[in-house]
């Protein structure tokens, strides 16, 4: 293998760069979609179209979408691999999304498989996965964390070209490799472009015995990234004229008032 110069400070995996010593190109396969089913057809539409001729995925699609979301792309629900989806996305909406927010498979190594019970004394039974379904949750990772790297640069990369300049991100991921998604996501979009992590609290455990003071066990985090330094968030704070029963006052309020457990439970 090619040496590689060694420039800056980066996570690398088996995989990120080819043997000459160049990073692998990330895919950006185009193809185009087909229509499996239409939502906001009136009943008349329905019922002139039971009259003719059974068509096929091939030969349903017109591909008759606009540039802009009010032409042909309000409401569409696009399901599919979504490396294949953005690939396909970048010719009209490179540069053009605002928002996206992301809260892909964590790395978990468990199989996704769902239970069904039907009826009261049922035993269930588990719904076989489908071809997509076997990639995407139990094949996807088949080398362990490179794949899993490669997977999570990949996405991440179509989506910054998918951003607006002023567009933002939020990646979510769970507390046991969030830290390496974090690396990467700082590689594809910049460290500076990094604004915030937000923690959002899943599972509490009592430590006391009392039942009053409890610990999050398992956190997720929120990344949020801004495309450029033309993004603009817009101030969340309701301003309030006074606090109410257990609502927390600022660390530096001087009042002294602090409610009791029992206010807040």
């Amino acid at each position: 293998m090619a040496k590689i110069d060694i420039t800056k400070t980066e996570l690398v995996w088996p995989g990120k760069y080819n043997e000459d010593g160049t990073l692998e190109e990330v895919p950006r396969v185009s193809l185009p979609f087909q229509v499996i089913e239409t939502v906001n057809e009136s009943r008349a539409t329905r019922e002139a179209k039971k009259g003719g001729v059974q068509g096929t995925l091939f030969d349903i699609y017109e591909g008759k979408e606009g540039d802009t979301f009010e032409s042909g792309w309000r409401n569409k629900l696009i399901w599919g691999d979504n490396l294949l989806v953005m690939g396909s996305l970048l010719e009209k909406f490179t540069g053009k999304v605002d928002v996206i927010y992301i809260d892909p498979p964590f790395f978990t190594g468990v199989n996704q498989v769902a239970t069904v019970f039907l009826g009261e004394g049922s035993t269930g039974f588990e719904k076989a996965t489908s071809m997509t379904e076997e990639v995407a949750y139990r094949n996807a990772w088949r080398d362990g964390v490179p794949s899993f790297m490669t997977w999570i640069r990949d996405r991440l990369t179509l989506m910054r070209d998918l951003l607006h300049p002023s567009g933002m991100i939020f990646i979510r991921f769970d507390q046991y490799w969030s830290h390496s998604v974090k690396l990467i996501a700082d590689e594809v979009f910049g460290r500076d472009s990094f604004q915030n992590e937000i923690t959002v609290k899943r599972i509490f455990k009592n430590v006391t015995g009392q039942g009053r003071v409890s610990i999050p066990l398992a956190t997720d985090s929120l990344f949020l990234y801004f495309r450029t330094n033309e993004a603009r968030f817009a101030n969340t704070l309701v301003p309030r004229e006074e606090t109410r029963p257990g609502f927390w006052r600022h660390m530096d309020d001087s009042s002294g008032v602090r409610p009791t457990a029992s206010e807040f439970r």
